[in-house]
C-alpha cells in the first residue's frame, strides 16, 4: 500500500507524492502552473474547453473593444429633460390622435421587448457562450437593456400614462403580441436547463436563436418604432422621448453589430453548421419577421402621419432585412429595394452630432472613440 508524506495534502489541493517516489520525475509547481494557463488558440465562442473565468489573453479583441465602447456610451434616462413633452402631452392640441397612438403603441411594444432581450441574455445566451471577452460584452448589454426598460418607464411616468394599458399591451394588442410570440420559442430553447450545446443540432439551435435576436429583434423589430418616434422629434414634438430613443437606437445598433460579429465567428469556427437547409430556414424566418413588423406598422399607422405611412415601411423593412441577411452571409432577400429614410442611417452612423431636437448638444461618450462597424 502506498504511503503519503502528508495526509493533509488532499485537503489543501497539493500534489500527493508516494514515499520513496522519484521526485525528479514529478512535475515542478512551475510546470503545473504553466499547464493550467489558457492557450489563446484553445478559446472558442461556443463549446470552448478553456477556463471561462480567464479573460486574458484575448482572442476576440473585437468583443472587448465593443465592451469598452459601450461603457463609453453610458447614459441614464433621468438626464433627459421631459418638461416640454409633459406640456405637449397635456395640451389637447399638442398632438394629434394619430401621434398619440404612435407614442403609446411604441411604449407598449418596447417595454416588453427589452425585458425579453434581457431574459434571453441572462438566462439563456450567456450560459452557452464560452469566450470570456464575449461574456463581458453580454453583461454590459444586459445592463443596457435594463436602462432601456427604465427609460420607457420614465416616459410613461412623466406623461402620466395608464401603466396598465402600456405594460399589458403585449397581451392586449395583437400586432405586439404576434411579435413577442414569434420570439418566445427561441428564448425557451436557450433558457431550458436541459439544453446543452455540443452537437450539430444543438449548436444550430443556438446559432438560430442568436440570429433571430441580433438580426430580427434588435436589427428589425425595433426600427418602425425608432423611425416613428424620431420623426416626431424631427418635427420638434416629444423631444425628450425622442432624445431617449436616439440613445436607445445607438445602443441597439451596437447590440446588433456585436451579435452579427458573434454569429460570424461561430460560423467561422463551426463551418459544418452553415448548411443549405439551415440557410433556407433562416430565409423563412427573415420573411416572417418582415411580415410581422409590417403588420405592426399598419397597426400603429392606420393613416398617414408625420409624413410617413405604412407603405413606406414595407420598403424600409425589406431594405433592412437585406442588409442583415448580407451581414451574416445570406443572399439578398428582396430585389430592387432602397432606403426611404436616409436620415435614419445618419442618426445611427454619426459618432457625435448636434441634437436636432434642439435640447442640448449630445456627447455620447465619456471617454475613448466610439465605432459602429
Amino acid at each position: 500500500m502506498l504511503q503519503f508524506e502528508d495526509s493533509s495534502a488532499a485537503a489543501t489541493g497539493a500534489v500527493l507524492q508516494p514515499v520513496g517516489a522519484d521526485r525528479a520525475s514529478a512535475p515542478t509547481p512551475e510546470a503545473e502552473t504553466e499547464l493550467r494557463r489558457v492557450n489563446v488558440a484553445d478559446k472558442r465562442v461556443i463549446n470552448g474547453s478553456t477556463d471561462v473565468n480567464q479573460l486574458v489573453p484575448f482572442k476576440y479583441k473585437w468583443a472587448w473593444d465593443k465592451y469598452l465602447s459601450a461603457c463609453a456610451n453610458h447614459w441614464m434616462p433621468q438626464e433627459i429633460q421631459m418638461s416640454r413633452d409633459i406640456a405637449m402631452w397635456k395640451d389637447p392640441n399638442g398632438l394629434t390622435e394619430d401621434e398619440r397612438r404612435i407614442v403609446k403603441r411604441n411604449l407598449g411594444f418596447f417595454v416588453t421587448a427589452d425585458s425579453l432581450a434581457a431574459n434571453n441574455i441572462v438566462l439563456g445566451t450567456y450560459r452557452h457562450i464560452t469566450a470570456p471577452e464575449c461574456r463581458q460584452y453580454l453583461l454590459r448589454q444586459a445592463f443596457e437593456e435594463a436602462i432601456h426598460t427604465h427609460a420607457y418607464q420614465y416616459i410613461v411616468e412623466s406623461l402620466g400614462l395608464n401603466e396598465g394599458e402600456i405594460f399589458n399591451a403585449y397581451h392586449e394588442v395583437s400586432s405586439i403580441r404576434a411579435k413577442d410570440e414569434f420570439l418566445i420559442p427561441f428564448i425557451d430553447v436557450l433558457t431550458d436547463p436541459a439544453f446543452k450545446t455540443g452537437t450539430p443540432e444543438a449548436d444550430q439551435k443556438l446559432l438560430k436563436s442568436l440570429i433571430v435576436f441580433a438580426c430580427l429583434m434588435e436589427g428589425l423589430f425595433f426600427y418602425v418604432g425608432f423611425a416613428q418616434i424620431l420623426a416626431l422629434g424631427r418635427q420638434n414634438k416629444m423631444t425628450g422621448a425622442a432624445e431617449q430613443y436616439q440613445y436607445i437606437l445607438r445602443d441597439e445598433s451596437m447590440h446588433c453589430n456585436f451579435g452579427i460579429d458573434l454569429i460570424n465567428t461561430i460560423k467561422m469556427e463551426n463551418p459544418h453548421l452553415w448548411t443549405s437547409e439551415f440557410r433556407e430556414e433562416l430565409k423563412e424566418l427573415f420573411h416572417k419577421g418582415v411580415e410581422l413588423e409590417y403588420r405592426y406598422a399598419e397597426d400603429t399607422m392606420p393613416r398617414g402621419v408625420l409624413g410617413l405611412n405604412a407603405a413606406m415601411f414595407k420598403e424600409y423593412l425589406r431594405y433592412i432585412a437585406n442588409r442583415r441577411a448580407q451581414q451574416i452571409g445570406l443572399d439578398v432577400l428582396f430585389e430592387g429595394v432602397s432606403n426611404p429614410f436616409p436620415w435614419m442611417s445618419e442618426m445611427i452612423d454619426l459618432k457625435k452630432e448636434r441634437n436636432f431636437f434642439e435640447t442640448r448638444v449630445i456627447e455620447y461618450q465619456t471617454g475613448g472613440a466610439l465605432s459602429w462597424e
